[in-house]
């Protein structure tokens, strides 16, 4: 699968990212009991992206970078099979819903109870996404951002 580089717009995750996150899921397992957990969860979450259509794995696994790089304490598992990401207490703050899972029209960021991103008495949670740019990933980092504050 080509890939170009990670700042630009992905065919899917490069070889170097795949060996970053495979050794950081070997350094959780080595910390014990809940390191393997979130070892665990990552794992989850790295098989329910494969699984996605071609379209859908690229909108997952760039939404999964912008997590791991912006929001580290967030704890990625699978949430009713869709890749998601908990806070500390294991409450899901979001979820990447596929298109394919539901037969929809474009996959979704889904924001749950735990997420900060309440503003007034009416605020969006879901967030339509059908192609990753630069723009795209600058408003999901700040939504991701949002959410754990």
């Amino acid at each position: 699968m080509p890939t170009k580089n990670a700042k630009s717009e992905s065919a899917g995750f490069s070889a170097e990212e795949h060996a970053a996150m495979k050794g950081r899921a070997a350094e959780l397992r080595a910390e014990g009991k809940q390191g393997a957990k979130k070892a665990d969860g990552l794992q989850a979450v790295l098989e329910s992206i494969a699984k996605m259509t071609p379209e859908d794995r690229v909108l997952a696994e760039r939404v999964h970078m912008a997590v791991v790089t912006n929001a580290p304490g967030l704890l990625p598992k699978t949430w009713y099979g869709m890749p998601a990401y908990a806070n500390a207490d294991g409450k899901v703050v979001f979820c990447f819903k596929n298109a394919g899972k539901f037969n929809a029209r474009y996959s979704t960021l889904e924001f749950q109870d735990a997420a900060h991103l309440d503003d007034g008495e009416i605020w969006p949670v879901s967030y339509a996404l059908e192609k990753w740019s630069p723009v795209v990933e600058k408003q999901v980092v700040e939504l991701v951002k949002a959410s754990i504050s």
